[in-house]
């Protein structure tokens, strides 16, 4: 791909790292609680590019990080924001080591970040963690860009007035909080409840520019649906955002045809959610994009292209792929 000039070069702002740890990265994976969480594993892998790679070699974490970036640099992006991930902690700062899908460390995410000048570290620290506001104080002069959290699966109540303190220090050091919104079925939940954007008024009243992670829209069919509940929330704080990571799977994409204009298509930034699998036949068939373009788009090898044309396609201005710019604390 051509390289596209610095200011209008869009940037991918959910892209996950996972990793085995079998090399000393501090990762691990807990796959196979449920009997299809193996073979979508090996899908999304086949998917990206990585088939016929076992989760439990050697070398994976090595191969996941060098494909990845393969794939930046071969596609329209000037760069992803990679996903740090934390470890589950109770209310009273201890770690729940038995609960959580998959671990990875912020120091991982953030040497990963140095080797590799297309990724931008965003770092995971659960609130409930003894040393939450000392590590934040370390990612930040790290170089971290955000903040990712799962409330639903990391069992964080944003809302508990115990976090204030941690939702003020990120407000006055301007890291965005990215934080997953609706439904969730890859990993597992702790508590269903804290899939409602309404989970994050009080980090929005701290001041925090929050991203809610796939706008709060629905993974499975028996999900609420909390699209409506996060524009009627962006009417009342102009510092919420949402993303369109995976929205070219059957459920999230669905509010696209009205997603593109207006207060929602003002405060939607791309994402993609790498590795879920970006397929333009939704679109297609809710007639979000024409024949034509399913039929060129499906062609494009590059799943972070392929997510990229099909967004265009869509309709989402040349801003949505740019916006994440005008939240990360530091130049890009």
């Amino acid at each position: 791909m051509s390289s596209p000039s610095f200011a209008t070069a869009p940037i991918d702002m959910h892209v996950h790292l996972v990793g085995n740890g079998r090399r000393g990265s501090g990762c691990w994976l807990r796959i196979g609680a449920t009997w299809w969480q193996k073979p979508l594993t090996q899908y999304m892998l086949s998917h990206i590019g990585l088939a016929g790679t076992s989760l439990d070699a050697l070398d994976f974490d090595e191969r996941y990080v060098a494909h990845l970036a393969k794939l930046v640099r071969t596609s329209s992006l000037y760069a992803v924001c990679l996903l740090a991930q934390d470890e589950v902690y109770a209310i009273n700062g201890q770690k729940r080591p038995d609960l959580g899908t998959f671990y990875v460390p912020n120091d991982y995410v953030l040497r990963v970040a140095r080797e590799h000048p297309e990724f931008l570290p965003v770092v995971s620290i659960h609130p409930s963690r003894l040393d939450a506001l000392d590590e934040l104080e370390r990612c930040l002069e790290a170089g971290a860009v955000m903040l990712k959290l799962l409330p639903n699966c990391h069992g964080v109540n944003c809302n508990d007035p115990r976090y204030r303190k941690f939702w003020e220090r990120m407000a006055a050091a301007k890291l965005p909080l990215l934080a997953h919104t609706g439904g969730e079925h890859t990993v597992q939940v702790i508590n269903d409840d804290y899939s409602d954007p309404r989970v994050l008024t009080l980090p929005l009243d701290c001041g925090v520019n929050v991203i809610a992670a796939h706008a709060a829209t629905k993974s499975g069919l028996g999900d609420p649906e909390y699209f409506f509940v996060w524009a009627e929330m962006l009417e009342r704080w102009p510092n919420l955002y949402g993303d369109t990571s995976a929205w070219n799977v059957p459920l999230r994409g669905q509010h696209a045809g009205r997603s593109t204009t207006g207060l929602i298509g003002e405060r939607l930034l791309h994402g993609s959610d790498y590795p879920v699998p970006v397929n333009g036949a939704w679109a297609r068939l809710r007639r979000f994009i024409s024949d034509t373009d399913w039929q060129r788009c499906r062609e494009i090898p590059n799943v972070f292209e392929r997510d990229y044309q099909l967004k265009i396609a869509m309709g989402f201005s040349p801003e949505h792929f740019t916006r994440i710019r005008e939240l990360l604390p530091r130049p890009v």
